[in-house]
């Protein structure tokens, strides 16, 4: 399989499968396609892990692609300005995401849902109890909102986020939050009462506007039914 990326703000990633190949979406998430695909729409992991993905952010069903004859290519566009992350994971390797990050992946990649092992990590982390977890061998395509940075932390290096900002990061990095200090900080500060902290070792990927953010500042402009 190959991929290409089109597009700055609403960008689109157009794969090239050959004979035999598959990816899978959630249902609707594909955007345009030749021919020569077979399309199949199930509930991957039957009623439970349907479930588990809806809870994730994803469709209770997910559809796949196989590719039947020779070759041919197939388009997933992004649904939020931002940015297409294309992960490859080897075999038994897995990244931790937030709610409605996964676009499409190979079939052989696994997507689960991701319980966050920490109360206050789940209670005050921006994305609540559960994440998404991806577990390869295979590619992966996700969406970032806004721009995308990498940071590759060392062991013991930390980072302080606005927890919104957190969009992926590898099972080994020690996500956890904490209380900003200061009276003054918590109420005039405008970074809210939490930080997320990441610990390395591993990889995280930050996003510069989350979703929640931009609707906090377009809301004020949107007429009310009063008005």
């Amino acid at each position: 399989m190959k991929y290409e990326l089109r597009g700055e703000t609403l960008p689109v990633v157009i794969l090239t499968l050959e004979q035999g190949e598959s990816v899978y979406t959630e249902t609707g998430g594909m955007a345009w396609m030749s021919e020569g695909f077979e399309m199949k729409t199930n509930m991957e992991g039957g009623i439970l892990g349907g479930i588990a993905r809806t809870l994730a952010g994803e469709s209770l069903f997910m559809t796949t692609y196989t590719m039947k004859r020779s070759s041919g290519f197939i388009a997933f566009s992004s649904s939020f300005p931002g940015k297409i992350v294309p992960i490859y994971l080897e075999a038994g390797q897995s990244i931790i995401c937030q709610k409605e990050a996964f676009l499409c992946a190979e079939r052989s990649v696994k997507l689960s849902a991701y319980l966050k092992k920490r109360l206050g990590a789940g209670l005050f982390g921006g994305e609540g109890f559960i994440l998404q977890k991806l577990t390869g061998p295979g590619w992966c395509f996700l969406e970032i909102d806004g721009e995308a940075v990498e940071y590759q932390l060392v062991a013991g290096e930390k980072i302080k986020v606005d927890p919104g900002h957190v969009a992926i990061y590898e099972p080994s990095v020690d996500f956890d939050i904490e209380m900003i200090k200061g009276f003054r900080n918590i109420f005039f500060g405008g970074e809210g009462l939490f930080l997320a902290t990441l610990q390395g070792p591993g990889k995280v990927w930050l996003q510069s506007m989350p979703v929640a953010n931009l609707a906090a500042k377009i809301i004020p402009f949107i007429p009310s039914s009063s008005d």
